[in-house]
Parts: structure tokens; C-alpha cells; sequence
């Protein structure tokens, strides 16, 4: 797509097995930090002699932070050196284990999860660090595929092994995992990747970083408190959004008079941008809930549903969904190289849909094979290909002299998307299951979900393809 200040793979860089090695080991090192403590929290909860709500707060101030930090670090490694922006996110990551793993209570334990959360943008700017080695696009959609895969958990065996190390050593073993597992990747990165920077490369743009980062904070705490429902304070949600759109407008003047804005109106104004955003949020609001929330519950429903255990559920749900997902994610980069980003990108939305419908069975007949089938067909479709054709959108239509703002953004929108899908889902749910029963409720949240994927669907049809933009 463009030419970059760096040796290209092609060009006598280094090994592209070594340089796979390397950012897979630092996706890894962010991933951990992701999902491998949702089986420990409770231990955490009993060590930490703190409350539920407190470790649940934890995790959120965890996610924030990831949303914050991908915003500009991807901008930032654009302009100083991507590979040294990776090197020290990921040492800082390394830092936040450490604290955590130390942390005498739950205040510095968040304080450990802030400083974790900088390793929010790595798979964006592993992707834009691949995609400065290897130029020819039919093969980067394949290696980025293998990448990114892994964004949807390591086949549930990241869960699985967290739960183990915190019932067997203490919830503080798998910070010290994490630790371990961030250290190699410093190691890998710093031996085998290679140091690239944009076309250009002006001054960092803090002013508009700071105001873009506050309207971010403020929307992303709306969507929080909004999740509450009956329990929210929605006066508090009207003014986080009030001050986001605020700080919004300031951030848009702010880019406007910049010399060297972090990203430019002219660029926010294209379709690459608010076309690529609105997919990603919608196909987030339609899906992501579904998944980790409302099927989940399901299958533990002992009267509208499947009546499983807490301690098996996942067998049945999340862990086929990210093990399918794991495994076809290089088959979806296999078809992009052929059919393109756009092509594999609808086929999988429709295959979504197709999944959140055949969910209106499940929930009027829940069992677990049922179970077991969505979660495979939507591991497929979402986790497999539509997550991975996101992501890679946010690269390859990415500017020459600004590779690194949208996939940033697309990153806050995946994140946002995730937030508002408790949020918009449940309502739906919780508001048909209170007049008309709970399976009436499972029944309305998966019809909501397909009615947002196929707003989806539309919207994919905003994005440019590759020589529209060039």
C-alpha cells in the first residue's frame, strides 16, 4: 500500500517465520491479560478479602484502559518507531503484571490493571507492523489472519489454565504467567521484528490525543452506568454523553487548526473511516453480548433453559466458539487473499445471522447440542472471519502519511460496540422477559441481535474498497 520507512520481508528483512513468532508471542502477552483471570475472579475476590462488585470493577478499569491506550499508541508508533512503541508496551505491560501480582488490595490491584490496559492496541500495531514486511496483499491477508485469530482467545485454554493456576497456587500465579509470557515476547520483538515508521512523520498531537481520549472516556462510562438498567443513574449517562459530544467538537476544531493533527477532518469525513467505524459498531452491538452474556445464561437457565452448571457452561459455549474460531481464522485470510476484505467480511455477517436466528430455536428448545452448534456456527462466522476482516480493513485502508489512526479507532470501536451490546441486548431482554417470561426475553435479545446484523450487513456496504482510496 505504500512505502514506509523499513526493509520489506521480500527485500532481505528478517525471517517471516521469526517475525510471526514475535508478534504472535506479543498478542499472546495481551491476550492473557484479557481473559485468562475471568476464572479467577473469584479467588481474587476471597485473597483480596474485597467484594465482587470491586473485582468486577477491576476488570472494567482493565478494558477502559485497553480502549484509551488504542486510541493513539497505533499514531504513536507511526511517528517514533513502531517496533519501539510494541517494546514498551509491552515492558509496561510486564510492570502492570507485577504490581497486580504484588498487590496487597484491590486499590493497587487496580492500579496494576490501568498500567496492563497500555497493551490494548498490540494487535492493531502488530497488524501494522506485518503489513509493513510483507507488501504483497494476498499474502499479508493470510498471515494477518493467523494473527489476528488469536484476538478472540487462545482456544479457550488461556481460561482454562488461569482457572487451574488460581485454584492450585493463588490468583497471584497467574500474574506471574503473564509476567513470564510478556517477557518472552520483549525478547522476541526485540530480536526479531523490525523497526518501521510512516511516510511522514510530524510531531505527536497531544491536544487532540487528550480531548479525543476524554470524549472516549466519557461515552465508554455512559455505556457503563446505561448496563445497569433499572439500577442506573441515567441522569449521570445524559451528562458523560453531553460532555463526550463536548469534548468531540472540541477534538474535531482542534484537528482543524493542527499543523500535523492526529488525524485529519479530511480523513474523519471518508468513508474508510466512518464507514469501516459504523460496521464495526453495529456488527460489535449485534453480536458480542449474545456470546459472552445472554447464551451463556441460557445454557445455566434451570427453567427457560439448559440447566447447566456453572462450572461446565463454557464447555458447551465459549469454548467452542473460540477453539472454531482459532481454527478457521488463517481459512477466512485464505479466502480474503482470493475473494477480498469485503466479499469473506458480508458472507460471515450473513452466516451471523443465520446463527442468532437458528438462537430463537435454541432458546424455545435449549439443549445442550443446540448450544454447542450456535456457539460453533457463530465461531465461525464472527470470531473466525468477520473479527478478522475488521481488523484488517482498519489496515489496508489506512492512509500512506497515517497508517496508525485507523485502525486506533477501529479498536475503540470494537471495545465501544462491546459495551453498548450489554447495554442495548439486555434492555431488549430484561424489558419483553418482565411482561411475557424468560424465554420470551432469550427469544427478543436474539431477534434484536439479528436485526443489528443485518444493519451490519448494510453498512459494510459503506466501506471502500482498497483502490477507492488510494
Amino acid at each position: 500500500m505504500t512505502k514506509e520507512s523499513s526493509k520489506t520481508l521480500d527485500e532481505g528483512g528478517k525471517s517471516i517465520v521469526a517475525l510471526m513468532t514475535a508478534l504472535m508471542a506479543a498478542i499472546f502477552a495481551f491476550q492473557l491479560n484479557a481473559s485468562m483471570l475471568s476464572p479467577a475472579l473469584t479467588t481474587m475476590e476471597h485473597e483480596l478479602h474485597t467484594t465482587s462488585s470491586q473485582i468486577g470493577l477491576s476488570q472494567t478499569v482493565f478494558f477502559t484502559s485497553c480502549a484509551v491506550f488504542s486510541l493513539f499508541l497505533p499514531r504513536l508508533g507511526d511517528l517514533v518507531g513502531r517496533k519501539k512503541v510494541l517494546l514498551g508496551i509491552l515492558v509496561l505491560t510486564a510492570i502492570g503484571c507485577v504490581v497486580s501480582a504484588f498487590a496487597p488490595n484491590v486499590l493497587v490491584l487496580m492500579i496494576g490493571r490501568v498500567i496492563q490496559g497500555v497493551a490494548g492496541p498490540v494487535v492493531p500495531m502488530t497488524l501494522i507492523m506485518l503489513h509493513a514486511q510483507v507488501t504483497e496483499d494476498a499474502r499479508y491477508a493470510r498471515l494477518m489472519s493467523i494473527l489476528t485469530a488469536v484476538n478472540g482467545g487462545i482456544g479457550g485454554v488461556d481460561a482454562i489454565l488461569g482457572g487451574w493456576l488460581a485454584g492450585t497456587f493463588g490468583f497471584r500465579s497467574v500474574f506471574w504467567f503473564m509476567v513470564a509470557v510478556a517477557v518472552l515476547a520483549i525478547i522476541l520483538v526485540a530480536a526479531f521484528a523490525q523497526e518501521s515508521h510512516a511516510a511522514q512523520t510530524p510531531r505527536m498531537d497531544w491536544a487532540g490525543v487528550v480531548f479525543l481520549c476524554i470524549a472516549f472516556v466519557c461515552a465508554y462510562l455512559a455505556i457503563n452506568e446505561a448496563e445497569k438498567l433499572a439500577a442506573a443513574n441515567w441522569l449521570m449517562v445524559l451528562i458523560e454523553l453531553v460532555v463526550a459530544a463536548l469534548f468531540f467538537v472540541v477534538f474535531w476544531n482542534t484537528e482543524k487548526r493542527s499543523k500535523a493533527p492526529m488525524v485529519t477532518t479530511t480523513y474523519l469525513k471518508q468513508r474508510r473511516t466512518w464507514g469501516l467505524l459504523l460496521t464495526t459498531l453495529t456488527t460489535m452491538v449485534g453480536v458480542f453480548a449474545i456470546m459472552n452474556g445472554v447464551v451463556p445464561a441460557l445454557a445455566q437457565d434451570s427453567k427457560a433453559g439448559a440447566g447447566m452448571s456453572a462450572s461446565v457452561v463454557s464447555f458447551a459455549t465459549l469454548t467452542p466458539y473460540a477453539l472454531i474460531g482459532l481454527a478457521f481464522g488463517p481459512v477466512a485470510g485464505i479466502l480474503a487473499s482470493k475473494y477480498g476484505y469485503h466479499k469473506v467480511l458480508r458472507a460471515g455477517q450473513l452466516v451471523s445471522i443465520v446463527g442468532v436466528i437458528f438462537g430463537i430455536y435454541v432458546c424455545l428448545s435449549p439443549s445442550v447440542w443446540s448450544l454447542v452448534v450456535m456457539s460453533l456456527v457463530l465461531g465461525v462466522s464472527y470470531a473466525g472471519t468477520v473479527n478478522i476482516m475488521l481488523n484488517g480493513l482498519g489496515v489496508v485502508l489506512s492512509p500512506a502519511d497515517n497508517t496508525g489512526y485507523l485502525p486506533g479507532l477501529n479498536s475503540g470501536g470494537f471495545n465501544l460496540g462491546a459495551g453498548l451490546s450489554y447495554a442495548a441486548l439486555y434492555a431488549i431482554m430484561n424489558l419483553v422477559a418482565g411482561s411475557s417470561g424468560a424465554q420470551a426475553g432469550y427469544v427478543s435479545s436474539m431477534i434484536g441481535s439479528a436485526v443489528l446484523l443485518v444493519l451490519a450487513f448494510l453498512c459494510s456496504f459503506l466501506i471502500p474498497k482498497q483502490n477507492e482510496v488510494q
